[in-house]
């Protein structure tokens, strides 16, 4: 019997493919569209997906022989779950391995925004000296960062955040976390709170329709004029139109996004003419460590397709 074949939307960390290579046979999507995916998928035994396309119940139902599908990372909301259980196919994701990269990477936006380090690249790179002089950050140490969601990324963003800058901790969750407000002084507040007490705002929630438009014009109108926004979650969670129109008319300072409703960001998103923006392209994750780790959800795909129970 030969090996089995496992489908890859898109290519991945050189471990986690020389890791399959020596046990499965890859079988590469040529493009996401479903019908590409239904076809390519007749005969192979496991899935693993990354940002792109989607695994569907139709493209299930194309692939008799499936057991598993892995998605590299941790948000699922591109695998319809409930169908992949309904026929008995295992879901399996990477948690804990991009925690730290991810919560950096909002650290580092929310420094940028502070410091005004874009602008002030810019203004160097075209031989603006003098915008030392005209154009002032702050320092984010003594205030107050609101956390909406407070799991393993925002409970790292917000442990960074007391320990070096002395912040103060507000979080929004559905569930109490008393080691957190212990360990960091946090205190748990409903959404509307946060929003109006924050300096900083960093969403660290999943995409789900409960959290689809969650920070919305009304909610933005909350925020302080000097708060900064951050989303490095998931696009949907922020209303687009809302936010442009809020940082055009500068009722808030400024936000720093690595995630769109659209992806990739249109080249004539508004978004990209605001000077009171930081953007980056979906690369918080994008570490040599974290793309080594998320890679591996080939192990727990193997596991399935040999009839073990995988991990995650």
């Amino acid at each position: 019997m030969g090996k089995p074949k496992v489908l890859l939307y898109e290519s991945f960390h050189q471990k986690g493919l020389d890791y399959l290579k020596e046990r499965a046979e890859i079988v590469w999507a040529s493009g996401y569209d479903e019908d590409v995916i239904c076809r390519e998928a007749a005969e192979v035994s496991g899935i693993v997906i990354r940002a792109n396309g989607e695994a569907t119940a139709r493209i299930m139902d194309s692939a008799p022989l499936l057991k598993i599908v892995g998605r590299h990372g941790v948000g699922v909301d591109n695998i319809d779950v409930e169908a992949a259980t309904e026929r008995g196919i295992y879901v399996v994701n990477t948690p804990g391995v991009n925690d730290k990269s991810v919560a950096e990477h909002a650290v580092g936006l929310m420094l940028a925004l502070s410091k005004r380090l874009v602008k002030a690249d810019h203004a160097i790179r075209n031989g603006y000296w003098d915008f030392r002089y005209d154009d002032y950050g702050q320092e984010m140490g003594g205030r107050t960062l609101g956390v909406v969601g407070l799991g393993n990324i925002g409970g790292r963003v917000a442990k960074m955040c007391h320990h070096a800058f002395d912040m103060k901790i507000l979080y929004y969750d559905e569930m109490p976390k008393q080691e957190t407000e212990r360990d960091l002084s946090a205190e748990k507040v409903e959404l509307e709170k946060l929003l109006r007490s924050s300096d900083y705002v960093s969403l660290h929630v999943p995409a789900l329709p409960s959290t689809h438009h969650l920070i919305d014009g009304d909610a933005i109108g909350l925020m302080k004029k000097s708060a900064f926004l951050i989303n490095t979650s998931r696009g949907p969670v922020v209303d687009t139109a809302a936010l442009y129109d809020a940082l055009k008319n500068e009722r808030i300072a400024g936000a720093a996004l690595d995630v769109y409703e659209e992806e990739p960001l249109p080249g004539d998103s508004k978004l990209l003419t605001l000077p009171n923006t930081v953007l980056t392209p979906h690369i918080a994750s994008h570490t040599e460590e974290a793309m080594m780790g998320m890679s591996m959800v080939v192990e727990d795909v193997m596991r399935a397709i040999r009839g073990e129970e995988p991990k995650h």
